[in-house]
């Protein structure tokens, strides 16, 4: 779980949300599942809180992200993705086979950590850069010859 989200009350409170056990639940499942769709989400909150509805998730992942409490990031090809690694410039890396992503810090600096030939007018304040590749997982199975996993 990550530092983050060891106190969801506090974090709650200091951004001027009740706290309800709902978001309470969906803060514990983003600490432990970073990067993770409504439907993950869901998931580990149904198992402390069975009666929540899918509608409710949604609701508290905006209500956090408006707050600034969580991050929705958009791979393409993918869902909404929440994470509650804010406000420290870091990017994405997203394997092209699975889906799998993890976080990269930032190489240049302090945002925006790019700079555009044209801003069109624009104050700019961050960049978000997402990576490609495939993991290790990935790159793992594709090396292991077919039929090598059968005994």
């Amino acid at each position: 779980m990550t530092s983050r989200a060891n106190d969801p009350i506090a974090l709650l409170r200091e951004a001027g949300l009740r706290v309800t056990d709902t978001r309470v639940a969906v803060i514990s499942a983003l600490g432990d599942l970073p990067h993770s769709g409504v439907d993950a989400v869901m998931s580990a909150v149904s198992r402390t809180l069975p009666q929540t509805s899918r509608q409710a998730i949604h609701n508290v992942l905006t209500d956090l992200t408006h707050a600034g409490i969580a991050r929705r990031i958009e791979p393409a090809g993918q869902p909404g993705l929440y994470e509650l690694r804010v406000g420290d410039n870091h990017h994405h890396i997203v394997c092209q086979h699975c889906g799998a992503v993890a976080d990269v810090d930032c190489v240049t600096g302090h945002a925006p950590c790019l700079t555009p030939s044209t801003t069109s007018g624009f104050d700019l304040t961050e960049a978000e850069v997402t990576f490609w590749g495939v993991c290790s997982t990935c790159k793992a199975a594709q090396a292991e010859p077919a039929g090598a996993s059968a005994p």
